[in-house]
């Protein structure tokens, strides 16, 4: 799944380059003002280069950091419809718009005007449009920013899930400890460029023995290494930040994976 960005004109940014793989989490930084919330815009396609162009863009959502709550719908109507947008059937679309609503603490404003939310509730439904496609693209300008403790927690996981699930998100947040670890990757705006930043050093790899027969699932967390196979046991060694999100994947496979354990190197 990768793209290329090239960014020119009047925006500060200039032939940036920027490659985005599968199942990834992207971190972006930079001070205020050197056009993180620019280039975010660029990746989910809501605003187009002046110079270049981008390939492989697949299915996106984008959260902005500022939500525009005056629309005429409820919070469950607007997410109803935004599921509809991207192809959900009414059905569908209404009930993961009720499941999102209930992941974010927000149910009990289902049935209110947008108009009449407050900050904090209009930022949880703006996340979950994003969600309730499962989005291959998911960008996220700020999108922790108004939610309460419990909020942030669940936006956390909502990010891992669709990581696990072979998806890429993008992410600014202010908060440098925001999934701290997690990113598989770190640029920097600055200047007129955008730079790669070295991440903290991560945890040694552990061993995970797995029995089953047949192909691994495409895309799994971690792009773990298969070491050994032998009689239906496999062992794969993967980042121990990412054994959580792998035994997650294999489990939900079809069929799953039955797993033996899980060892240090």
């Amino acid at each position: 799944m990768g793209r290329r960005y090239t960014v020119g004109g009047p925006w500060v940014l200039r032939a940036v380059d920027l490659d985005l793989p599968a199942a990834a989490l992207i971190r972006i930084e930079g001070t205020n003002g050197t056009g993180k919330s620019t280039l975010l815009r660029l990746i989910a396609g809501i605003d187009a280069p002046t110079e270049g162009g981008i390939t492989g863009r697949p299915r996106t959502a984008y959260v902005p950091e500022r939500f525009p709550a005056a629309l005429p719908f409820t919070a469950a109507g607007y997410l109803a419809h935004l599921g509809r947008v991207h192809g959900l059937r009414g059905r569908t679309a209404r009930q993961r718009a009720g499941r999102w609503l209930a992941r974010f603490g927000a149910a009990a404003h289902a049935d209110t005007p947008l108009a009449e939310l407050s900050k904090g509730t209009s930022q949880k439904v703006a996340v979950a449009q994003a969600l309730l496609a499962e989005p291959e693209l998911l960008v996220l300008d700020e999108a922790w920013t108004g939610l309460d403790t419990a909020a942030r927690a669940e936006l956390d996981r909502a990010v891992r899930e669709r990581v696990t699930a072979g998806g890429t998100v993008v992410f600014v947040d202010h908060d440098p400890a925001r999934l701290a670890g997690q990113e598989d990757a770190r640029y920097a705006v600055a200047g007129t460029g955008l730079h790669g930043v070295a991440g903290p050093p991560r945890a040694a790899p552990v061993l995970v023995d797995i029995i089953g027969t047949g192909p691994l699932p495409p895309q799994l967390p971690g792009a773990p290494k298969e070491l050994t196979s032998t009689d239906g046991l496999r062992t794969l060694c993967v980042p121990a930040d990412r054994s959580d999100d792998l035994l997650r994947a294999l489990l939900a496979a079809e069929p799953p994976w039955h797993i033996r354990g899980v060892r240090g190197t």
